[in-house]
């Protein structure tokens, strides 16, 4: 363990950010730079003897989280990374966008602030990064199979990745640009900057593994085509069907889902537009959806200038500490504050739009909204609670409803799905189809980062097997475990 009395005489402490009036003005991450390292032993100090280290289960990528807070503790950071990298192929990732259900299940937590396990692992792998503590770990031998992965959003990577050390052939599809998927084009710079992405994309080149991009299957190469190219398919294409809302003035225009509105921000940072074609500059926003999809809308509008921004949830506002029915060790739902909502805004919670209006020229410009309540389970609107809100932009972050198919991908491989319209899958994370496996959310359904690399890892197991009749690969959950909630 690490220090034996660090949780009783060293208190929590967390990464600072810069002053909001100097991060709205750029869109590098927000926070201070180097921050961490002269706080970060100590807090991983903090980690008990607790004999049963419940981060394992709050994490479904099974983190050895004790082990390398305690190297993290002794200034091991070598052995820290290797720890690390054990159970998670792309810790920088996780260590920035993950809600950190590790956090939630720590026994710490019970009584006292969790540890610090997300800044904990974030610091392990800069620091790793920093000395040349990651480098390529090609396979010593080829297998002579070949597997193609649809999709490079963090499942698909993490497939790609130990399947290549595995010594398959891969090649990862994406039919964006650039690799990374949501992880690319889905996450603002000022949460996760792409050169995180650039280099672990680098390290999997020079282990073997090959990247195609603006390619889609299902348009590009058909399904019978890949097939019989590859020896086995990976589809890890994401559940990217944005969630809509069908009301009154919809069509209008400046009303947009929010994968519409946060890939064209992104595409300016990396130099292919000037202005993004759909911007909040001066505009009134309003962001429908109070997850964190809609609180990246929120920071990017504020770095866009936005007169205001409104966010709207139908849901009531959550507590700041756990409620009876959501005792630890899980996943509380808890009013979150994030780095976007820090930098201004409105939150208006238990209230749902009505309708939309507009301009002569059909430009949006207000939304009705009413407030709701449940009674007896069901959703109620309350009577003389309209109101009206100015809005000129209008994004729709309210969740995704399942793998895209229209480009033809599930029809042309066949793939059966499940009863909530996902791609059905065995213990395997085999389809229904001979030799087509599928992992992440086009599997699982929309999801946190940990469980698509989870996925990703588990599913490669499953290729593996499938290849060479067996597998020394990890393999951290099955299809049907889900996260510790209530």
């Amino acid at each position: 363990m690490a220090d034996p009395k660090g949780f009783l005489t060293t208190g929590r402490e967390v990464a600072q950010t810069r002053p909001v009036g100097e991060r709205v003005k750029d869109w590098n991450e927000v926070y201070v730079p180097g921050s961490l390292l002269p706080i970060i032993s100590k807090q991983a100090g903090r980690c008990m003897d607790c004999g049963i280290p419940f981060c394992h289960n709050g994490c479904p990528l099974g983190n050895l989280i004790p082990e390398w807070n305690d190297y993290a503790y002794r200034e091991d950071w070598s052995a820290a990374s290797e720890r690390l990298h054990a159970t998670n192929n792309f810790p920088e990732f996780t260590g920035r966008l993950c809600p950190a259900p590790c956090e939630s299940a720590c026994v710490l937590g019970i009584n006292q602030p969790a540890v610090t396990i997300k800044n904990v692992e974030v610091s392990i792998i800069d620091k790793a990064w920093d000395s040349g503590d990651v480098t390529p770990q090609p396979p010593e031998r080829l297998s002579g199979k070949t597997v193609a992965v649809i999709g490079s959003g963090p499942a698909g990577l993490a497939a790609a990745q130990q399947l290549t050390r595995a010594g398959h052939t891969v090649a990862v599809f994406e039919r964006a640009d650039r690799i990374g998927g949501l992880l690319r084009y889905g996450i603002p710079e000022f949460k996760m900057e792409k050169s995180h992405i650039n280099r672990r994309i680098e390290q999997m080149r020079a282990e073997g593994t090959k990247f195609r991009t603006e390619v889609e299957i299902g348009k590009d190469i058909d399904a019978a085509k890949l097939r019989r190219r590859y020896d086995a398919v990976v589809i890890a294409a994401g559940a990217t069907v944005s969630r809509d809302l069908p009301v009154p003035g919809r069509e209008l225009n400046g009303i947009h889902f929010a994968m519409e509105y946060l890939p064209l921000a992104n595409k300016v940072q990396e130099g292919d537009l000037t202005v993004a074609p759909i911007t909040a500059e001066g505009k009134h926003v309003v962001v429908i959806g109070g997850g964190d999809t809609g609180a990246d809308c929120v920071g990017t509008a504020h770095r866009q200038g936005a007169a205001s921004v409104t966010q709207l949830e139908i849901m009531p506002q959550p507590g700041e500490e756990r409620n009876a029915n959501q005792p630890w060790p899980t996943f509380p739902m808890l009013y979150k504050v994030t780095s976007a909502h820090e930098e201004g805004g409105e939150r208006i919670y238990s209230v749902s739009t009505t309708h939309f209006e507009g301009d002569e020229d059909g430009n949006v410009q207000s939304l009705h909204l009413i407030e709701v309540e449940f009674k007896d389970g069901k959703l109620e609107q309350k009577a003389g609670t309209e109101r009206v809100i100015p809005a000129q932009l209008v994004t729709l972050a309210m969740g995704f409803t399942g793998t895209d198919q229209a480009n033809g991908l599930v029809q042309q491989f066949g793939v059966a799905l499940d009863e909530r319209g996902n791609i059905a899958r065995d213990e395997d994370y085999a389809t229904n189809v001979d030799g087509v496996y599928v992992a992440g959310d086009a599997g699982r359904g929309q999801s946190l980062i940990v469980w698509a690399i989870a996925e990703g890892r588990s599913a490669a197991r499953g290729v593996d097997r499938f290849l060479t009749g067996a597998s020394a690969l990890h393999a951290p959950i099955r299809p049907t475990d889900r996260s510790l909630t209530v």
